[in-house]
C-alpha cells in the first residue's frame, strides 16, 4: 500500500531534481497534475518546516539546504563500509559496465551505490532502484545470505508474477537457482525483470551487513563475458579484502 502523502513528498523532490530551478505552486500543481488546494497545504507545509524557501521572493519556491544536511546525516550513521564502495568503482572500470551495491528492503533488492558505466547504451540505476528479489541476481545473491526458514517465511510474501517468464516462477524454482548459484560460484540472470539485461551478481562477506554487488549491462554484451566479469569481480574483491 503507498500512502499518497508521502508519495506526494517524494514526487516534488524528485520534480525539482530534474528541473533544477524555482517553481510556482501553479507550475507544480501542474507538473505533477496534483489539485491546487493540496498542492497549497504542501507547499505551504514544507515551507513552514524550513524545507522550501522563495530565493526571489516572488512565489517560486524550491528546496532549502535542510534536505542535503538530513541526507547527510542518517548517512552517516549507517555508512557503507568504504572498502565496498571503492571496490565498486574499480569492478565497474575494469569492466565498464554498470556496478551496484544492493540490500534487502522487503521483497525487493534496493540499490545503496552504484557505479555507472560510461557506455552509451548501458544499464541505467540509481540509488533507490528496486528489483524483485526472486527475479535478479542481485536479489538472489541476497537470499543466498539468509537461513532457509527465514527465505521459506519471504517466499509467502512474494510476487512472483512481478518478473518476466524467465524469472524463477515458484519458490521451489528459486531453490534451485541458489543451489545452481552455489555450484557455480555466482548469481546471474538473463532478462528476468529488465528487458535485454544480463547480470552476475555476488553476496558480499560483511559481517554486519547483508550485501550484494552486482555487474549488470546489455545481454548481448555481457551474456559471452560471463566468466570474464566474475573473474574480475573477484579478482577486486581480494584486493579489497572482500573475497567471497
Amino acid at each position: 500500500m503507498e500512502v499518497r502523502q508521502a508519495a506526494n513528498v517524494l514526487e516534488l523532490l524528485e520534480f525539482f531534481s530534474k528541473r533544477r530551478q524555482p517553481a510556482t505552486m501553479t507550475e507544480i500543481a501542474e507538473a505533477l497534475h496534483w489539485p491546487r488546494s493540496s498542492t497549497f497545504n504542501m507547499i505551504g507545509t514544507l515551507a513552514r518546516r524550513g524545507y522550501l524557501y522563495e530565493p526571489s521572493g516572488r512565489g517560486g519556491y524550491y528546496p532549502t539546504p535542510r534536505w542535503l544536511s538530513i541526507s547527510q546525516a542518517v548517512a552517516e550513521a549507517d555508512p557503507l563500509p568504504s572498502q565496498v564502495v571503492a571496490a565498486a568503482c574499480c569492478i565497474r572500470d575494469v569492466t565498464d559496465e554498470t556496478t551496484c551495491i544492493a540490500s534487502l528492503s522487503g521483497t525487493s533488492a534496493i540499490m545503496l551505490f552504484v557505479a555507472e558505466s560510461r557506455q552509451p547504451i548501458r544499464y541505467f540505476a540509481e540509488p533507490g532502484s528496486r528489483v524483485p528479489i526472486h527475479a535478479s541476481s542481485v536479489g538472489r545473491a541476497l537470499l543466498s545470505l539468509m537461513l532457509e526458514a527465514d527465505r521459506q517465511t519471504l517466499y509467502r510474501r512474494m510476487d512472483f508474477k512481478s518478473g518476466s517468464p524467465n524469472a524463477p516462477q515458484t519458490k521451489a524454482d528459486v531453490e534451485r537457482e541458489l543451489q545452481n548459484a552455489s555450484e557455480r560460484g555466482y548469481h546471474q540472470s538473463d532478462s528476468e525483470y529488465v528487458p535485454d539485461l544480463a547480470g552476475v551478481a555476488v553476496a558480499l562477506p560483511i559481517l554486519t551487513r547483508s550485501l550484494s554487488l552486482v555487474v549488470a549491462g546489455p545481454t548481448s554484451r555481457c551474456i559471452g563475458r560471463r566468466s570474464e566479469l566474475v573473474r574480475s569481480i573477484t579478482e577486486v574483491l581480494n584486493q579489497y579484502g572482500l573475497g567471497v
